[in-house]
């Protein structure tokens, strides 16, 4: 390795695994809520955390339902900046997490989309916070680590 991060083929398998644990991760944790938690049902795991099997029809934490075309696009050109974002800094350190995050909680949730026409959603947090899933949390987290990063970059140079 590099002293300014991996070389360009190790960071696109990182960030391959980290979007295949992320896919499989979400897709069984939804699998296991479908087949073990009845819609309207509510199970406390923790307090103030809950787990529910809802069905949501529009993007993350229930945005903008019902406009599936233009949510659609919007989320393809987000991915396709992304990779071409990551293309030309894949030998930065640590920018293989966020774009494994991003593109595998995105998959995870389009995955859905396409088998069942909505994303199912599980952990209910209080104060009314809509119900997520993983893909969701991953992606949130994913651009919170991918800003942190690009910040932590800019600040870095004199």
């Amino acid at each position: 390795m590099r002293a300014t991060g991996d070389r360009p083929r190790g960071a696109w398998l990182r960030a391959l695994l980290v979007l295949a644990a992320i896919v499989g991760s979400d897709q069984l944790s939804k699998n296991a809520v479908e087949h073990s938690i009845v819609p309207g049902e509510e199970h406390r795991l923790l307090p103030g955390v809950a787990l529910v099997n809802t069905r949501n029809h529009g993007v993350a934490f229930g945005f903008l339902p019902g406009s599936h075309l233009g949510v659609t696009i919007l989320i393809g050109v987000a991915l396709l900046g992304l990779l071409i974002y990551f293309a030309l800094h894949a030998t930065r350190p640590l920018m293989w997490l966020p774009t494994g995050m991003l593109l595998g909680g995105a998959l995870g949730n389009i995955i859905d989309r396409l088998h069942g026409g909505a994303v199912t959603d599980f952990i209910k947090l209080p104060l009314g916070w809509p119900p997520f899933n993983l893909a969701d949390a991953s992606i949130t987290l994913g651009i919170l680590i991918l800003f942190l990063l690009i910040d932590g970059s800019h600040r870095a140079v004199p």
